[in-house]
């Protein structure tokens, strides 16, 4: 008698043996969401998965080291560097991809403020998306509230843009992704942006410009339409190096 073979899978224990990151991958597909090197993901990644993922990025890492011929093995200066190198970018430097947005502790408006508000300067650290090379410089935040706008600790200001600036950037975006989460999250009359960097892609490699320094701007209501608010903001920054 032929007895039926018995497939004891499920597809729970076939997914056990997929990658994390493709997991990961393939929610974000199924949702039709965007995962550019500097967007937010945290939505997509479930409890645990975040540590996974480390084990495995510190595994393509090590990879990484072996086709630069280094002996990670016998160097006692490498041998944990695929693990530091991973923690790095997942829980550090480009932690703002990962984890969801800070918690801000917003208040009404309740002495209907309406006077021109600046914060900075505030010191941010990216990398460019193009080398992976350090982003370090300045932010500078103008608000014009209203009575509706809701009223930020200074420090909530701070945390907001290491949450934007913690993943691979261009400057000309992450200025604008910054003045779009503080006019989601404040509501003012007017916002603008300033910042002001040293991009290490320029002066560690390629023509290796130490003084070099990328300045931009985002201006948006008031500051926008209005020259003389917009120049009392830019007289208020304290003059850049």
């Amino acid at each position: 008698m032929l007895m039926k073979s018995q497939n004891t899978m499920n597809p729970s224990d076939a997914d056990q043996g997929t990658p994390v990151s493709i997991k990961i991958r393939q929610r974000l597909l199924a949702a039709r969401k965007r995962f550019h090197a500097n967007d937010n993901i945290a939505d997509f990644i479930e409890p645990g998965e975040l540590d996974q993922l480390l084990d495995e990025v510190e595994e393509k890492m090590k990879g990484v080291l072996s086709s630069l011929v280094i002996d990670t093995e016998n160097d006692h200066n490498t041998d944990q560097t695929a693990r530091r190198v991973a923690k790095m970018y997942l829980k550090e430097v480009f932690n703002g991809r990962y984890v969801s947005s800070p918690d801000i502790t917003e208040f009404p408006n309740a002495g209907h403020l309406n006077e021109l508000m600046i914060v900075g300067p505030i010191t941010v650290r990216s990398a460019c998306s193009h080398h992976f090379c350090p982003i370090i410089g300045q932010v500078w935040i103008g608000v014009l509230p209203n009575e509706h706008t809701n009223v930020v600790g200074l420090s909530k200001y701070a945390r907001l843009a290491e949450w934007v600036m913690g993943r691979p950037q261009i400057q000309e975006e992450a200025v604008v992704q910054l003045a779009d989460l503080i006019q989601q999250r404040t509501q003012p009359d007017g916002l603008a942006v300033v910042m002001e960097a040293s991009h290490f892609c320029m002066s560690w490699r390629g023509v290796k410009d130490m003084d070099s320094k990328m300045i931009n701007s985002v201006m948006r209501g008031s500051f926008l339409k209005d020259p003389n608010l917009r120049r009392e903001f830019l007289s208020l920054i304290p003059k850049k190096g």
